[in-house]
């Protein structure tokens, strides 16, 4: 069983419509991964896709993996390649959500970005204050359950 001390939120560093197969394709081609970069991917509609059992270690942050669960949102560059969070509503709502059930679920677990962990190579992954976002997040209470 592994030790969750950390839930980190990441971003894609793509466009909000890239597919996944794409990003799994890269991994493994490019990067030479044999598991994910997450265990969760948010689609731009919402959808919580699982990528990896919580029981093994994803690729999301180099050095702390065995202590991560790894949740991420596809998006985080606009057109003109900025970095900037390009979170849809739905994304946050589900993102939320679901460091809500993981936190829960890993009791004592500290939420973090990305960019929160030393020798990342300057990541600054998820382009958005992790811990400022939860603080101010307010549900959208119009917006349908996806799950």
């Amino acid at each position: 069983m592994r030790n969750i001390k950390y839930i980190v939120v990441h971003c894609t560093d793509t466009l909000s419509n890239a597919e996944v197969k794409a990003i799994q394709k890269y991994w493994k081609e490019h990067l030479k991964w044999k598991n994910p970069g997450y265990h969760y991917i948010i689609k731009a509609n919402g959808e919580v896709e699982k990528l990896l059992d919580e029981k093994k270690p994803s690729n999301g942050v180099l050095g702390f993996n065995e202590n991560c669960i790894n949740i991420c949102y596809i998006g985080g560059r606009t057109k003109d390649k900025k970095r900037v969070n390009t979170m849809t509503r739905a994304q946050e709502n589900s993102l939320f959500d679901k460091i809500v059930a993981l936190t829960e679920k890993y009791p004592g677990a500290e939420v973090k970005g990305h960019y929160e962990f030393p020798n990342q190579g300057g990541r600054i992954c998820p382009n958005f204050n992790v811990k400022e976002w939860i603080k101010n997040y307010v549900p959208d209470l119009d917006q349908p359950d996806l799950d």
